[in-house]
């Protein structure tokens, strides 16, 4: 079994920051596969999630072998459905919206992997998942059939995170969305990460080293680029090894 979760602690606990690369099944296309992972290779990229709101069933498996032919990077899946669970992956984010009152977005669906997850070796990271607003409405809105939760409301939001942490989650991911018109506030960040004892994950509308740094700053231990990447890869060139 990959230890993908006992790094991420090792990695949190020495202070280290992480950033994940979220590659859509349905925004890719298999041609590019190679190229985009070379230049995820030479980035500081730490992970790569690998998932969608939507996603037609079972491409995520084939996409997932494909990434694994170029790179050692851990792959995670970062699943919208049951469909895109694959065994060749990893870890996955075992994701319940816990911004959300969708019963199966809390544990229905999760009911329904069960079947599947035991036939896999997959590190499975209990997650949980927080939708904040972000001036658009996002697809996981649409999907889930539940809203976010409103930026203004702060300590909603710090609460709503350690509740999940007692529940015994092992992450807390704080999501604006796909195409989020504005990224998670450094307020919301920096209140929810006191409140923690555990990682924290932050995603959604960071298009710019300056965004992504001030998440950093803010208290975010794993950062999640994805849309960035898909609109202009040259953004690559901005975070590159040294």
């Amino acid at each position: 079994m990959s230890h993908v979760y006992k790094d991420i602690l090792g990695a949190v606990s020495q202070g280290e920051k992480l950033l994940v690369v979220l590659i859509d099944p349905d925004k890719i296309k298999f041609d590019n596969v190679s190229s985009f992972i070379e230049k995820v290779n030479k980035s500081i990229a730490t992970h790569i999630f690998v998932g969608g709101s939507t996603v037609e069933d079972y491409i995520t498996d084939a996409l997932v072998e494909e990434i694994k032919r170029y790179t050692k990077i851990p792959v995670v899946l970062f699943p919208g459905d049951v469909t895109q669970i694959t065994n060749k992956a990893d870890a996955i984010l075992f994701l319940s919206l816990i911004s959300g009152r969708n019963p199966e977005y809390l544990i229905g669906k999760h009911i329904t992997s069960i079947s599947k997850l035991k036939e896999t070796t997959l590190d499975i990271i209990s997650t949980g998942y927080i939708l904040i607003e972000s001036g658009t409405r996002t697809a996981v809105e649409r999907v889930t059939e539940t809203e976010p939760l409103l930026r203004t409301n702060v300590q909603y939001i710090v609460d709503t995170a350690k509740a999940g942490e007692l529940l015994g989650m092992k992450l807390i991911y704080l999501e604006a969305g796909s195409g989020a018109k504005r990224p998670v506030s450094k307020e919301i960040i920096s209140k929810v990460k006191k409140g923690l004892n555990i990682p924290l994950i932050v995603g959604g509308g960071i298009k710019s080293k300056k965004e992504l740094e001030n998440a950093y700053h803010s208290g975010a231990d794993i950062v999640v680029i994805g849309t960035a990447f898909e609109e202009d890869e040259s953004f690559f060139n901005e975070l590159k090894k040294e």
